[in-house]
C-alpha cells in the first residue's frame, strides 16, 4: 500500500498532474469518450459482456473526474454509475495502453443536524437556512407524506431533525436520508419517522415499547394501470436488488441491478404488467432475454430463459406466458433475472411488484426501532444548542480537492488489487 502511495505521489509531483471535474454530455457514448481522449477503442474488446452493459448506465450530466499530466493525457478517470460503484479507467504504468474496471465508490457518510424557524413553508425555510435544494425536498415530502398539516404550522414553530449526508470530493454525494423529526408548537411537540423512499410517519401513541421494534403502515394509491404483478407463480428471491454486490462468478463487487428468482428450468415466466415487447433474443451475459414496455415509464427485463415466446412489437397482457426459465448467458444455475427501470434508471423491483392488491390501494409496511435512542439522539443536539449545518459554507480548495482525488484513486486501487 505504502509502495503505491509513493508511486502515486511522486508521479502527481514530477508529472505536474491536473484535475479537472466535469459534466457528462448528454447522448456521449463511453466508446465517444476514448475517442476523445486517443484512446484505441480496441479497449471495448477486453470488457466483458458482464461490465459491458454498465456502460449504458453513465448518466447524462452526471459528475465524474479525471487525472492528466501537463501535456493533457489522460492517466485516470472516476465515472459514477450508481451510488455505489463507478468505471475505473487508468493508464497503465510504463505501458501505451489503459485498463478497465467497475469499482467501489469512496465517500463519506456522515450524520447532520437541522433547525428550521417556520416563516413561510418547511420547503422554503429549509432551502433559505440550510442552503441544499436535496434537503429541502427530502423534508417536504417527509412532512407531507405523514398526513401532519404544514398549513397549520405558525411562524416561530420549530422543526428539527437529523439526517445523513453523502459527500465525494468536497461535494453532496446522492440525496440525503432524513432519520428523525421533531416539529415544536406552541401547544405541542410531535416526531416523524421516515421510510427508506423518505416518506413521513406521524408518531402514534402505542403502549411503551421502550427500544422495542415499531411497525407502521400506509396505503400506496395506485390505477389500475399501475398495479403489477409477479413474474413467476411460487417465488422465492435468492438475491436481491443491489448497488454493490459480490458477484459469484467475477468474484469482484458489481452491481445488481435486478431481483433473482429461484425457479427450475422450464417455469413459465409471465408478463408483470401490460406493454409492448421492445426486445426479444440474446443478449449477453444475460442469455436469452425479453424486454417490455410498459406505461409511466417503466421497462422490464426477464434474463436467462431457456425458450422465449415472444417477438418483437407484439403486445402482451398482464399476467401472459413470455418464456420459460433457464439458464443461458452467464449464470450459477437456472433462475429468473427479473430487472425494472423506470424512465432509464434501474429501480428495486420489489418497490413495485405486488402479489396482492386491496382495492386500489397497496399495504406498505415500515419498521423501525431504537425508537427512544433516536429520539435522545435528536433532543441532546436540541440541548445543545447545535447551529444547523450549512451546505454552501464551506468550500475546498482546488489543491485539497487535487489532493483528495490522489487519496480516492489510492484506495480504488488498493481496493482493485484486493479483489483481483
Amino acid at each position: 500500500m505504502k509502495i503505491i502511495i509513493l508511486c502515486l505521489l511522486w508521479t502527481t509531483l514530477v508529472l505536474s498532474m491536473k484535475v479537472d471535474y466535469k459534466q457528462w454530455k448528454k447522448n456521449q457514448t463511453f466508446s465517444d469518450y476514448l475517442g476523445t481522449n486517443h484512446i484505441s477503442k480496441s479497449l471495448l474488446q477486453s470488457i466483458s459482456d458482464e461490465d459491458k452493459k454498465f456502460l449504458l448506465e453513465i448518466r447524462s450530466n452526471s459528475k465524474y473526474c479525471e487525472l492528466k499530466d501537463k501535456n493533457g493525457v489522460l492517466y485516470q478517470v472516476l465515472i459514477p454509475i450508481n451510488e455505489e460503484m463507478q468505471i475505473h479507467l487508468f493508464k497503465k504504468p510504463h505501458l501505451d495502453e489503459y485498463g478497465f474496471d467497475i469499482i467501489s465508490v469512496t465517500y463519506q457518510n456522515k450524520e447532520y443536524f437541522g433547525k428550521i424557524a417556520v416563516e413561510r413553508n418547511p420547503y422554503s425555510d429549509a432551502l433559505s437556512s440550510i442552503q441544499s435544494p436535496q434537503l429541502a425536498k427530502r423534508l417536504s415530502l417527509a412532512l407531507d407524506s405523514s398526513d401532519i398539516d404544514t398549513q397549520s404550522l405558525q411562524k416561530g414553530d420549530e422543526i428539527a431533525f437529523i439526517y445523513m449526508q453523502k459527500t465525494r470530493l468536497g461535494e453532496l454525494y446522492a440525496m440525503p436520508k432524513i432519520q428523525l423529526i421533531k416539529i415544536s408548537t406552541r401547544k405541542k411537540e410531535q416526531y416523524v419517522y421516515i421510510d427508506g423512499d423518505g416518506y413521513g410517519y406521524k408518531e402514534v401513541k402505542r403502549k411503551k415499547s421502550g427500544n422495542k421494534k415499531v411497525v407502521y403502515g400506509r396505503r400506496s394509491r395506485t390505477s389500475k394501470r399501475g398495479r403489477f404483478g409477479m413474474p413467476l407463480r411460487h417465488t422465492q428471491i435468492t438475491s436481491g436488488f443491489s448497488y454493490r454486490r459480490w458477484h459469484p462468478l467475477l468474484h469482484r463487487y458489481r452491481p445488481h441491478q435486478g431481483t433473482d428468482f429461484r425457479a427450475r428450468k422450464g417455469t413459465p415466466l409471465r408478463a408483470v404488467n401490460d406493454g409492448r415487447i421492445i426486445f426479444s433474443g440474446w443478449m449477453g451475459g444475460y442469455g436469452r432475454v425479453v424486454k417490455i414496455r410498459h406505461a409511466g415509464g417503466y421497462v422490464s427485463l426477464y434474463a436467462h430463459q431457456s425458450r422465449i415466446r415472444v417477438k418483437r412489437g407484439q403486445r402482451v397482457r398482464k399476467g401472459q406466458i413470455i418464456g420459460y426459465s433457464g439458464n443461458s448467458g452467464r449464470s450459477t444455475g437456472p433462475h429468473l433475472h427479473f430487472g425494472l427501470t423506470r424512465y432509464g434508471h434501474w429501480i428495486n423491483p420489489m418497490r413495485v411488484l405486488r402479489k396482492k392488491s386491496i382495492g386500489n390501494a397497496v399495504l406498505k409496511k415500515f419498521a423501525i426501532t431504537d425508537i427512544e435512542k433516536s429520539k435522545e439522539k435528536l433532543n441532546v443536539y436540541l440541548a445543545n444548542n447545535t447551529p444547523s449545518y450549512i451546505w454552501g459554507q464551506e468550500w475546498f480548495s482546488r489543491k485539497l480537492r487535487d489532493t483528495e482525488v490522489v487519496e480516492v484513486v489510492e484506495n480504488e486501487e488498493q481496493n482493485h488489487k484486493l479483489q483481483a
